[in-house]
């Protein structure tokens, strides 16, 4: 049974509805679907306004064949974090299912049908493990009533096991194949009736054991990237785009990249006024017959480029405009107490300033997709991380109906962010348009770095009064940044209210006098979402600034860290302040200062927080809850007289309630602190005369072996409570490892880092405490 056969119904996100296949069981099940990852206004569909995310109606298929294969239909992309392993697993637990006779088939873009199919926002199965866990009953259950009629006997003295059903009294079986048609003849049971399994009756969910359901065809390189996309007779294409975001095409001369053998074709594409949003940039491209060709032709075009607005921008200017915002007032965002009588009677008054940088997405695989436009029909093969927005941008750019656009999703090699934005796939439809026959866009490293949506730029401003006993009677935080929304909507300059909602407006610390402001700030380039987003820059200033006052205090960190956050409470922000919380309900997902807490505790013991430690090595704390999950890391950093930095130890706690598959978990946290630590040591875009500086692994550079970290130690917390609902996975991790790591080269050698990347300053400081 294939996709085209599947009739979906409208129906309200409690109903569910039952297909029809040839010998199958079908059964499609609704999701809610809530805000995403940022908050922050998506300018979509070609119209005025934004996009929240709030619309109803996604689903999600689970097919039972003649044969027994069991195949689960996967909304979300899967980039490395194991999505579609995972997805299985709850439906194959509640269903009773052999994994060994489970498959995944990715759903293609199509909003209509599947509602948000956006892979963003750690958000795949917090948002929808319970409606995965109800899909699988029911189809159990309808298997069980198709029994129980086949056998004349009362419903109750039939039970599912592994992908069988028994007749509890004479020991009759029938496998879920053999039950599938009659299955399919039933109505689907009221969701409200469903029982659902309890957590240890789970074989899959939580026990780490379930191998990734791609996991050969990756390892044996038969799994499909966007990268491996090939079709007949298909053309490849590269861009020469603008070296500057704004700048347009005043005339150029592609006699001499025409010239070279297997060149097709030499063409403009036009770019789109700024702010761009998901459409091109526009520029010059080259369509060969292959690829090589292609790139090298490029490098023969004689480009003349008319400069834009933003031919000025330079990152050390940038910089200076970012502190000098940040010494005035701004728009204030949270306001308790009088701050300014705490800082005016402080017994001692502490003031730091932090800066992150630009930062480049850098995924493995660079952005890429196949596409082919024929008889006014649009297909694209993609490794995209929001294929609705893929169909959406098509539309828009090439005057068709949504009807005559098909998205396939392939693997992606990394997302982080980058791919939920279409623009490269959008460049290879127009150009298959323009050639009437397929072809592969493809984007260098270079392309990927120099054109990327770029993580913000940020400045964070801190100010905070100490009474006579060491306590934190004031804060003052300022936070100045591009906002993702000016690549969208113009005049935007202030982080909008996802934005500030990333530890800004949730800041868990037990201060009677708090004051926040968000200074005004332009764009001049494209800002997108990153993984972790805006929690990266505001987690790095205000767990550093936490290491400054506890040294201005001659506290231990931890603990007055945990003076600061306080009591245990709950509480919720929204009552006071615009609060989206990652697009959760806050009452089922408060700020928890027990669960902030714990993870502090845990992480500090797995470390041995309390052992004196030799001259030069020290261990750096920071603790942040982001995508309604709690997460806390300490670094050991061992440095030399020299200036050579290393890191024996990471450990890192992370409370996201119940694990469906605890290994994945594992394996994203220990990415992250990969991730986060490289990001630290050498991330950095900047920009002079309007160019990234910055155009490879060369400049921009990613963690090397002997950098990383000896050992990385994962502590889950609460990992099998099914008490509480999930929470994020795949972005929590990040936040704390950049002022972990700065406080643990403060803890050993004194040198105290208020601006990253690292490696530049490390270097020239070559001293050890």
């Amino acid at each position: 049974m294939n996709n085209d056969s599947l009739h979906i119904c409208n129906e309200s996100r409690r109903s569910f509805l039952l297909g029809f296949g040839a010998g199958s069981l079908l059964l499609a099940f609704g999701l809610p679907v809530l805000a995403r990852a940022a908050e922050t206004p998506r300018k979509k569909y070609g119209g005025e306004g934004t996009e929240h995310g709030l619309r109803d109606d996604p689903h999600l298929f689970v097919e039972i064949a003649s044969d027994g294969m069991v195949t689960v239909v996967c909304i979300r992309s899967e980039m490395g974090q194991g999505v579609r392993t995972s997805v299985a697993m709850v439906v194959a637990d509640e269903l009773g299912a052999d994994w060994s006779r489970v498959k995944v088939r990715q759903a293609p873009g199509d909003e209509v049908k599947y509602g948000d199919q956006d892979t963003d926002g750690s958000r795949s199965l917090r948002q929808s493990f319970a409606a995965l866990r109800r899909a699988g009953a029911a189809a159990r259950t309808m298997l069980e009533q198709a029994a129980a009629a086949q056998w004349g006997v009362p419903l109750s003295q039939v039970k599912a096991g592994i992908h069988e059903v028994a007749d509890t009294k004479s020991g009759r079986k029938l496998g879920f194949g053999e039950l599938a048609t009659k299955a399919a003849a039933l109505p689907a049971p009221d969701p409200n009736t469903l029982a659902l399994k309890s957590p240890a009756e789970f074989r899959y969910i939580g026990k780490g054991k379930t191998p990734l359901i791609d996991n050969h065809d990756i390892v044996t390189g038969r799994a499909p990237y966007g990268i491996d996309m090939r079709l007949d007779g298909m053309l490849y294409a590269v861009i020469a785009r603008p070296p500057v975001y704004g700048d347009k095409l005043a005339s150029f001369d592609g006699s001499a990249a025409e010239k070279m053998p297997g060149v097709v074709k030499v063409m403009t594409l036009q770019s789109t006024p700024l702010p761009s949003g998901f459409q091109p940039l526009g520029g010059v491209a080259v369509i060969a017959d292959n690829s090589w060709t292609a790139i090298k032709a490029r490098e023969q075009l004689k480009l003349n480029w008319a400069s834009g607005p933003n031919a000025s921008y330079d990152s050390v200017a940038y910089r200076a405009q970012l502190d000098a915002a940040n010494r005035k007032p701004g728009k204030l965002v949270r306001n308790d107490g009088n701050v300014d009588q705490a800082l005016h009677g402080a017994a001692k008054r502490v003031t730091a300033d932090y800066y992150i940088p630009h930062l480049a997405h850098a995924t493995m695989e660079p952005p890429c997709a196949v596409a082919r436009f024929a008889d006014g029909k649009c297909e694209v093969w993609a490794p995209t991380q929001s294929p609705q927005d893929v169909r959406t941008e098509l539309v828009k750019a090439l005057g068709i109906p949504d009807a005559n656009v098909t998205v396939n999703v392939t693997l992606l090699g990394g997302g982080f962010g980058r791919k939920s934005k279409p623009d490269y796939v959008v460049e290879a439809a127009l150009l298959s348009r323009a050639m009437a026959k397929p072809v592969k866009l493809l984007w260098t490293r270079e392309d990927d770095i120099v054109n990327d949506y770029f993580h913000a730029v940020s400045a964070e401003h801190f100010e905070a009064a100490l009474d006579g006993s060491g306590k934190v009677a004031g804060w003052l935080h300022r936070t100045v940044a591009p906002s993702i929304s000016s690549t969208f909507m113009p005049g935007i300059d202030h982080e909008q209210a996802g934005e500030l909602n990333q530890g800004i407006v949730d800041l868990p610390f037990a201060i009677p006098n708090v004051r926040i402001e968000n200074p005004a700030i332009d764009a001049h380039t494209r800002i997108g979402w990153f993984r972790s987003v805006y929690n990266i820059p505001h987690a790095y200033g205000i767990q550093s600034f936490v290491s400054e006052l506890a040294a201005a205090a001659g506290r231990d960190h931890r603990d007055f860290l945990l003076e600061l956050i306080g009591p245990d409470r709950q509480f919720d922000p929204s009552t006071q302040l615009p609060f989206t919380n990652y697009g959760e309900d806050p009452k089922l997902f408060p700020v928890d200062t027990q669960r902030m807490k714990r993870v502090i505790e845990t992480v500090t013991a797995a470390a041995d927080w309390d052992r004196k430690r030799p001259k030069g090595r020290g261990l750096g704390l920071a603790a942040h809850r982001s995508f309604v999950t709690y997460t806390a890391a300490v670094i050991e950093v061992e440095a030399t007289p020299d200036g050579k930095l290393s890191i024996p130890r990471v450990d890192i706690a992370i409370d996201c309630g119940p694990q469906v598959n605890p290994e994945r978990v594992r394996s994203q946290l220990e990415g992250a602190v990969i991730m986060g630590i490289g990001l630290a040591l050498h991330g950095e875009v900047s920009f002079k005369n309007g160019h990234a500086e910055q155009s490879n692994f060369n400049d921009f550079l990613v963690l090397r072996m002997n950098e990383a970290p000896r050992e990385i130690h994962v502590h889950m917390v609460a990992a099998d409570d099914f008490s509480v609902p999930l929470s994020g996975v795949g972005e929590p991790g990040l936040p704390p490892i950049a002022p972990a790591l700065t406080n643990a080269i403060f803890a050993a050698t004194g040198e105290r880092i208020r601006a990253l990347p690292i490696r530049q300053q490390w270097v020239k400081a070559k001293h050890v405490a």
